[in-house]
Formats: C-alpha cells, sequence, structure tokens
C-alpha cells in the first residue's frame, strides 16, 4: 500500500500543453529553471519546503541535479533557513521574509510547503514554470511564477497570493522574488539621484547584512533612486566579461529591493513592492499578483546582458517596440506657457522647415476659470483655454496637416491645482488628509485613482481628445506630484483600510491604461515625470517611449543616456535638442540622435547655418534610425572612466554601424585623443570603410572617407575618431564594402 501511494503521489500527469508534477514527500522534488546559457535550480527538502540550490551555467547531465545540495554543508539553526526559495515569516524562519501575513484569526504565522509544479511551453523560446505552495494549517497558497525566454536568457518572475479563510488576510509583505546566490563576492550597482540628476550610478561590494534600495514616493517613484540594479559575481560589473544580473521591478511605486549577504557570505535578494503603509487587506478567493522582476543573465558581461534585455524588450514588452517613432518639435522651451494660437501655428512652419515628422503642444493650453497661464492653476480642467485657442484644438491639428506634419498634445492627467473647478467640485477625488494641511508639489495634487470614477474621468480625458480630434497623432503624458498626506475617501467611504491606497492607486491607473490601449491601440505616448521619475516595463506595456530627464544639458545628457542603456533600447528613450549648456549645436543633435530625436528649441530664430545644419542632421538621422532604434548596442568608451564617450549601434546582419563619440572632459587640454576606439559587432571577416557624417556646414573631416578596414582590424586594433576641442563630437559611419 505505501509503494501504491508513493508512486501515485510522485506521477507526472500531461495535459494542456504543459507537465504537472505532484509532491511526493517521501522523495525529494527538483525543479530547473533554465536559460540558454544559465540555470536556476530549487530542490525540496525533508520536510517539502523548497529551497534554492543552485545558480549558475546550466548543468549538461540531469541525472546529476540531486548532487548539487549534498556539496554544501551550512549550519542554519540560528536563523531558519537562508535559501528558501519564498522565505515566510512567524515560524521557522529568523532571516528577512518574503512574505508576512496576519491570518483572519489574527494569527501571524505562515508556513509553505511545496504542493506541484507545472511548465508550460508557449512557444519554442518561452515557458513558464509555476511552483504552488500552500500553508498545512490555514487555507492559505502561494503560486511562484518564472517566465523564461531562452534565447535572451531572461527570466520574469512574480507570485500569486490567494487564500480562503472567512475574513480578509493582512498581507504585511508579499515580495515578487527570493532569490539566492552562493558565490564568492558580489557587488552591486544601484543608481540614485534626484531632479535633474537621475540614474547616478553607485557601485558597492556587498558586505554581511542588508542593503536596502526603495522608494516611498508613490508617484514618479523613479526620482530618488530606481527599481534598476546590477548585480556582479566575483568581481565588478564589466562590460564584456563576467557573470552579470541586470535586473529591474517592473512596478510603478514603491518599490523595495534587499540585497542581504548571510553568515555564509552568499546573497539573498528580495524584490517586492516596497510594504511601507502599504499591508494590504487581501479579500477571501481573490488573488494578489505581485509587479515582476525581470532580470537579464549574461557570462559575458553587461554588454551582452544590456543586448538580450533590449531585443526581449522590442519584441515581447514594448509598445510597438519593433515598430517606428515619431521625430518632433516640441513648443516648451520655445514659449512656455505665453502663446496663442497664432504663436503655435507659425511654429507648424518651423517642424516643417526643419524635416521632422510632428509638433508637439506642451502644457498650458487649458482651463478657462482659472486660466493655465502658470503651474498653479487650471490642471484638471481639460478644455482648451479660449483666449489661447479660440478656434480649438481640432483647428490646430487641421493646420499642422496642411503643412504636413501631425499634431500631438501634453496631459497631466493624473494631477489637479487647488485653484481649478475640478478640485472645488470633487474634492473627495483629491488624495489628501482632511484633517492636516495641503502640501503641495508644484501647486498640485495627485487624484485618487483607486476611485473608479476618478478612472473613469481620467480615462475620458484621454477619450474625449481623441474622439474630438480623430487625427492626434501623439500624447505626452505628464506626472509631476508625489503623494504627500496618503487619504484616500473613496476607500474610508467602502470600508476599505487605508494602507491599501498605494497599492491601489497604481492597479487604478495600469486599468485606466489598459482601457485606453483597448480602444487606441496604436498612438504614440510618451511617458513623463518632472523628468526621469518614471520608466519601467510596466509601464512600457502602454506607453512607447519614456522622459529620461529634464536635463537636456548635452554632456549630462551623454552620462544619462549612457547609464540608462544599462536597461533600455534607445527606441524607449526621448532625447530633444534644447538651448541648455554651452556646448554647440551640433554636439546637442549628435547626442539627442542616440534615441528617439526630438528638438525644443525656437527653430525660427537658428541662423542660416545652423538650420541647414539641422536639416541635414535630421536627413542623416532618418537614415540611420532604424539602427538605432533596432540594432545591437555597444558600450565602447564609459565616461565615467575616460575623457571622452564612444557608442556603438550595429545593424542585424552587421553591413552597417554608426558609432557616437564625444569629448566629455576637458579640464586638461588635449590635441586629440590618443588612442584608438575598439569597435564591437561588425563581422571580423568583412571590409568596411569608416565615413565622418553629420557635420556642420563649411567643416572639412580630418578623417580620410575612402580607406577600407576589415571587421577584424576594427575590433582589434581600433580607430581613432580624432576628437578634440574643436572636434568634441564626431559620428562615423560604418558601412560594409560590397
Amino acid at each position: 500500500m505505501k509503494e501504491k501511494r508513493a508512486t501515485y503521489l510522485n506521477k507526472i500527469i500531461f495535459f494542456c500543453g504543459f507537465i504537472l508534477v505532484t509532491a511526493d514527500i517521501s522523495a525529494q522534488v527538483i525543479i530547473p529553471i533554465a536559460t540558454e546559457n544559465n540555470m536556476l535550480l530549487m530542490q525540496t527538502d525533508n520536510n517539502n519546503r523548497l529551497r534554492t540550490v543552485y545558480f549558475g551555467k546550466p548543468l549538461e547531465n540531469e541525472s546529476e541535479y540531486k548532487a548539487v545540495a549534498a556539496n554544501y554543508n551550512y549550519d542554519e539553526s540560528n536563523a531558519g533557513i537562508y535559501n528558501s526559495a519564498y522565505t515566510p515569516a512567524g515560524t521557522w524562519n529568523l532571516s528577512e521574509p518574503a512574505i508576512q501575513v496576519k491570518h483572519a484569526d489574527g494569527n501571524p504565522s505562515l508556513e509553505l510547503k511545496y504542493v506541484s509544479h507545472k511548465k508550460e511551453k508557449i512557444d519554442a523560446n518561452t515557458s513558464v514554470t509555476s511552483i504552488l505552495l500552500k500553508d498545512p494549517v490555514y487555507t492559505f497558497e502561494v503560486t511562484l511564477f518564472y517566465k523564461v525566454w531562452e534565447k535572451e536568457n531572461i527570466i520574469e518572475q512574480w507570485t500569486e497570493i490567494k487564500h480562503k479563510e472567512k475574513k480578509p488576510v493582512i498581507l504585511q509583505k508579499y515580495a515578487s522574488a527570493n532569490l539566492y546566490f552562493a558565490n564568492k563576492d558580489f557587488y552591486l550597482t544601484s543608481f540614485q539621484g534626484e531632479y535633474l540628476k537621475e540614474m547616478q550610478p553607485a557601485e558597492t561590494k556587498l558586505l554581511q547584512g542588508i542593503r536596502t534600495v526603495d522608494s516611498k514616493l508613490g508617484t514618479r517613484a523613479m526620482l530618488l533612486q530606481t527599481p534598476n540594479f546590477i548585480v556582479s559575481f566575483g568581481k565588478p560589473a564589466s562590460d564584456n566579461e563576467g557573470t552579470v544580473m541586470l535586473g529591474q521591478l517592473a512596478w510603478s511605486s514603491n518599490f523595495k529591493l534587499d540585497f542581504e549577504i548571510d553568515s555564509h557570505k552568499n546573497l539573498r535578494l528580495i524584490a517586492g513592492i516596497n510594504p511601507f503603509a502599504s499591508e494590504y487587506a487581501l479579500a477571501p478567493n481573490e488573488t494578489f499578483k505581485t509587479p515582476s522582476l525581470i532580470y537579464a543573465l549574461s557570462n559575458n558581461g553587461t554588454g551582452e546582458a544590456s543586448r538580450n534585455l533590449h531585443n526581449w524588450a522590442r519584441k515581447y514588452r514594448i509598445l510597438d517596440g519593433q515598430g517606428e517613432r515619431l521625430t518632433l518639435l516640441n513648443n516648451w522651451e520655445a514659449t512656455y506657457f505665453d502663446f496663442d494660437e497664432n504663436k503655435i501655428k507659425d511654429l507648424f512652419k518651423d517642424a516643417k522647415d526643419l524635416g521632422v515628422d510632428m509638433f508637439l503642444l506642451d502644457d498650458g493650453w487649458f482651463g478657462n476659470k482659472y486660466p493655465r497661464n502658470n503651474d498653479d492653476a487650471g490642471l484638471g480642467d481639460w478644455q482648451e483655454n479660449k483666449k489661447k485657442l479660440p478656434s480649438g484644438l481640432g483647428y490646430l491639428v487641421k493646420e499642422a496637416k496642411k503643412e504636413g506634419v501631425k499634431f500631438g498634445i501634453w496631459i497631466e492627467p493624473e494631477m489637479v491645482n487647488p485653484r481649478s473647478e475640478l478640485y472645488e467640485k470633487h474634492l473627495d477625488w483629491v488624495i489628501r488628509q482632511p484633517e492636516r494641511p495641503e502640501i503641495y508639489y508644484r501647486n498640485q495634487l495627485v487624484l485618487d485613482l483607486s476611485n473608479p470614477e476618478v478612472q473613469d474621468f481620467v480615462f475620458g480625458i484621454v477619450d474625449d481628445l481623441f474622439v474630438k480630434n480623430p487625427e492626434l497623432a501623439f500624447i505626452k503624458w505628464d506626472c509631476n506630484a508625489v503623494i504627500y498626506n496618503a487619504y484616500s475617501a473613496y476607500l474610508n467611504k467602502k470600508g476599505i483600510p487605508q494602507s491599501n491606497l498605494y497599492v491601489d492607486y497604481i492597479k487604478g491607473l495600469y486599468k485606466v491604461l489598459q482601457r485606453i490601449r483597448a480602444k487606441y491601440p496604436k498612438v504614440p505616448m510618451m511617458l513623463c515625470s518632472g523628468g526621469g521619475g518614471r520608466g519601467d516595463y510596466e509601464f512600457l506595456k502602454y506607453f512607447t517611449e519614456f522622459w529620461p530627464s529634464d536635463d537636456t544639458e548635452p554632456v549630462e545628457r551623454i552620462f544619462l543616456q549612457w547609464d540608462y542603456s544599462y536597461f533600455f533600447p534607445s527606441i524607449a528613450m526621448d532625447n530633444h535638442v534644447t538651448d541648455w549648456g554651452k556646448q554647440p549645436l551640433k554636439f546637442r543633435v549628435d547626442v539627442a540622435s542616440m534615441g528617439k530625436l526630438g528638438f525644443d528649441i525656437v527653430a525660427g530664430k537658428l541662423d542660416a547655418n545652423d538650420k541647414i545644419f539641422c536639416k541635414q542632421a535630421i536627413s542623416n538621422y532618418n537614415s540611420f534610425k532604424d539602427i538605432v532604434w533596432h540594432g545591437d548596442m555597444f558600450r565602447l568608451v564609459n565616461p565615467h572612466e575616460n575623457d571622452i564617450a564612444a557608442l556603438m549601434y550595429v545593424n542585424e546582419n552587421k553591413s552597417k554601424a554608426i558609432v557616437f563619440n564625444y569629448l566629455v572632459n576637458n579640464r586638461f587640454s588635449i590635441t586629440a585623443t590618443k588612442r584608438p576606439v575598439v569597435f564591437n559587432g561588425l563581422d571580423p571577416k568583412k571590409k568596411y570603410t569608416v565615413k565622418e557624417i553629420n557635420l556642420y556646414p563649411g567643416v572639412t573631416s580630418t578623417l580620410a572617407a575612402d580607406r577600407e578596414f576589415t571587421g577584424d582590424f576594427l575590433m582589434k586594433a581600433g580607430f581613432n575618431p580624432n576628437v578634440t576641442l574643436q572636434r568634441t563630437s564626431v559620428v562615423l559611419e560604418i558601412n560594409e564594402v560590397k
């Protein structure tokens, strides 16, 4: 009888295109999560708890999987289990938990035992493994999900939590992922910042204890710290060698990343929604899905990991990631709030003359009782200002079309000014503590998107624009305020705990975006947030691009774009030419060409040579933008470590490439770059020409354009772009010799 029972419990059941493995508590279950070049191995122990026992290069022989765990002799009696695949709180565990709950009867303990797992093959490259864990005492369960893209070496990991207890269970912590790495020495690169200083890298060797990276801002969550990180194993991160993980928690509100070196000098990584002020009341039979931790793995440095992540993002995640983008002229720095429809009409001619695809009308076009003439009024009242735009937006859309350019518009639909009709009529829609003084960021407050009525209102803003102006071509969606005095009148009315607000706000925003994309699936939308306050792979399901920073000073922008490039492909990043900084126009245009190009200048006031250059540079950009958007990117010379920066984009068949070279440090006078830039990504057997493009009118290149080089030479000996104090920006076009 015992033998039959074991056989029954250990059987494998095939159905619906996937494999289901059920638990046998008398035998240890081994679960591999494998990409092409990496493997995560989990195994149940004698108590049927699931542990992570291996992370590294794939093991060739499945029969040897079971031998991995036996290689380690760790005494964990004073900590519980360090390498739990999803660490619960309140029972055996004394380490930082991944999940902590209070049951309906008030009991704060949780145990999770392995029940079953299944692997579903989606296509030849993609699969999803799910692992069911249950509490043996309470009707509470957790399912761990691992979605794998084998070729790209990408894993997306999340958790689903549900229960059948009689009353709500309070989720006190509910991480997306709990990973464990038994390697020697770990180095973390996190990205800190502030307004105009976003995405500043900081690398540190992780020492015993916990290093936390988190946000409590509610909105524009990436402003001070970001959910992006690099972990390198054994030595500091390098672009072309070493084992690295590039990760991001794809969540648009408060996040928390814990990197803990335990007493065995191993790394525990727990990532998820920040539990700060966010105990979540989960009703019976409802499922709580955590955001995804997305990570790229490479044994050949951050360059390979980035390219894999870029390829994955374009193909599987970013809205229209394999499509096109619109170049544009924006009026913001040309007019700020001071414009009328005649001034805007004149700018259409500038857009057409430059050769861009679209004109974008920025902030200031709405509000009547409280006109939007500065940032302290009108936000929330989304009707055309009759004084500025007496003929309405529809008239401007048609006039732009007559000039041969498309028309886009700015909105900030999640926010409200206290000086607005919306605030006067719907104070209960505003996130604010009724017993406290209001605190403003840029004279505004946040609308309560946990409220379905507010969701309808925000959707209606966008829907109304498109219903009235079906040829509207672009939306710039801004978000400037953070959440102060977090309190929801709606949740209070419904008897829902206030601690649900931070989570339900973002879930409400996602619902709005899902509705917008269901009705308007293809319209490009740009995600902006006072600069780089937002930009994650959950938002980018709904947006075609994001604005990395309001800092458009071109030298600073080189560093920003370099560091964003670890995680995002260039097609997702909007770069505008502005009047910031002291660099020449050519330098500014070249920097902005490493992504989606836009202009935020008074184009009509450009002198003759500047205008000629811009028009020719846009024409050049149109000839190589497909490589920048869809090609492989190689970081060649790091501006954090050198006087110059160099980046390279190569097309799929290695027949054409673009290399951008910049002087980033002129503290010490240089006559010319001392050493060549070593290229990457070419075919060593092919021959290429190297030609300088984007030359300013009247300037002749110092580089010979008729010489031929093999890819082997360019990737070993390199090529000197001859960057000098007079040639601070050099763009090279590489073409295969047929």
